[in-house]
């Protein structure tokens, strides 16, 4: 609950921290992505951490580490400040994720109860996503934006306070060693690729970035080389021979992709082109969030009477119809249109949460849990990191090229940078401009939102289809009271 408070809170501060501190639009993007770039980075050895010393213990540091990178946040005076501590908040993050679903599946040992669990699981993220707007705009109401970060504390408290009473400690009793070297190629070959993806989405294909992208693929390499030497591997690669296992990973992170950039999209749009508060905006981003709660409850109920693949397939058909539905808006008349293509979106996010995850989880053995479990919410963070960075990145190009058509010559160079930087920008410098070129900036942000969603409908309705062909194999949960 408390990540997914994390992730809707900041996309509605973002407008107002980045007029505080004076952020540019790479630094917003950054300050955005690199909670998740982090996350991805240090899940693996997270997740293969716990397996080692102990869930439960890695879940407690963590929180209170968590805890401490979110006063850091909270207190910060620049944007630069801000981006350390978010990538903070990134590693820290990932101590809890694979902590708290691998000692659900120590916990549950029976399909249904844990595919249910799992599903409970993914609804406490959906339902801190659904309460973050409400309670956030309440919060940017009436205190300044390094609010939304306290809200950590008390649940941290809570964590540190229950956690040794009510939590089983769980370790894998033939782990080996902790290979450091791994961690290390681990890291140098998912830092770099995030890196040179980010700035291809930003800045267009360049030799820095595709040289970044090819580091990370030769440490890739590298690592998966030594994994298949290792007697103890850091990370198991037999993990990846399950075709159920490969199948709903792939799944989860192009699901991820077009959800992140189009989360950041729609936070933006209700904010800056119709001019709502955070708390409008908030109420108005709670009934697609509520949707996601009721796919993460009912997709595993079903899926023990039809095949999970086909649960998921169709749930991604209805993603698909939903971005080609956000596609569609265009004004500020078509706030219904967002709502419901939204809701729709996130209906598919909460059964591939579910589902996906569980069935990554499933296909490993109980002491791989924590890996397995890392790699799931490997994905789920990386495709978020990935959506907001390319997608966002499509978006604020073609704002960026169909703004510059409509700035007049006469303007200021200070304003007409500041116009053709971001959406954001021209809000706060509004009262500056010339008649209509407001309103033409908002034009163009919502250009660049449809072709980011035209784009999302399109890669998700393949999605769907592969889905429901890679995953055929897979019987309905529990169908002889263990995994199908």
């Amino acid at each position: 609950m408390l990540l997914g408070l994390d992730v809707t809170l900041l996309y509605l501060a973002l407008p107002a921290l980045a007029a505080d501190l004076d952020s540019s639009s790479t630094q917003a993007l950054w300050i955005m992505d690199i909670y998740g770039f982090m996350i991805a980075g240090f899940l693996i050895t997270m997740g293969t951490l716990g397996d080692r010393v102990g869930r439960r213990r890695l879940l407690m540091i963590g929180g209170a580490a968590f805890a401490g990178a979110s006063l850091l946040a909270a207190y910060s005076t620049s944007a630069e400040m801000l981006i350390i501590a978010r990538a903070a908040l990134g590693v820290a993050g990932a101590t809890l994720m694979p902590s708290t679903l691998a000692l659900i599946s120590n916990m549950f040992s029976d399909a249904r109860q844990r595919a249910q669990a799992i599903g409970v699981w993914a609804t406490m993220f959906a339902l801190g996503m659904a309460v973050g707007p409400l309670v956030g705009g309440v919060l940017l109401e009436r205190f300044w934006w390094g609010a939304s970060f306290l809200l950590a504390l008390p649940v941290i408290a809570l964590l540190l306070a229950l956690a040794p009473v009510l939590l089983p400690e769980y370790r894998s009793t033939h782990s080996g060693h902790f290979d450091l070297l791994s961690v290390a190629l681990s890291l140098a070959a998912i830092l770099p690729a995030i890196y040179g993806v980010k700035e291809l989405g930003k800045a267009g294909v360049e030799l820095g970035p595709l040289l970044s992208m090819a580091a990370g693929v030769f440490f890739a390499v590298l690592f998966v080389r030594r994994q298949l030497r290792l007697a103890e591997p850091f990370l198991d690669m037999a993990l990846f021979a399950s075709r159920t296992f490969s199948a709903a990973l792939i799944v989860l992170l192009v699901g991820l992709i077009a959800v992140g950039g189009t989360m950041l999209l729609v936070t933006q749009y209700l904010q800056l082109v119709l001019g709502l508060s955070p708390l409008a905006a908030g109420i108005w981003m709670a009934p697609p969030a509520l949707a996601m709660v009721a796919a993460g409850i009912v997709a595993p109920l079903i899926a023990r009477h039809i095949r999970p693949g086909l649960v998921v397939a169709v749930a991604l058909a209805l993603s698909s119809l939903g971005y080609l539905l956000l596609a569609q808006v265009r004004d500020a008349s078509g706030i219904g249109l967002l709502v419901g293509g939204f809701a729709l979106v996130y209906f598919g996010l909460g059964t591939i949460a579910a589902l996906g995850t569980d069935l990554v989880v499933g296909a490993a053995p109980a002491d791989k849990a924590g890996a397995a479990s890392a790699m799931s919410e490997m994905v789920q963070e990386l495709g978020v990191a990935l959506g907001v960075a390319t997608l966002g990145s499509l978006a604020a190009t073609v704002y960026r090229l169909r703004i510059l058509e409509h700035i007049p010559a006469a303007l200021p160079q200070e304003l007409a940078r500041a116009v053709g930087d971001s959406l954001w920008a021209s809000s706060a410098v509004a009262q500056h401009l010339p008649a209509g070129l407001l309103e033409q900036a908002r034009t163009a942000f919502i250009q660049g939102l449809s072709l980011s969603t035209s784009l999302s409908a399109l890669g998700i309705a393949i999605l769907a289809i592969l889905a429901a062909l890679a995953l055929r194999h897979i019987g309905t949960i529990g169908a002889h009271g263990k995994d199908a």
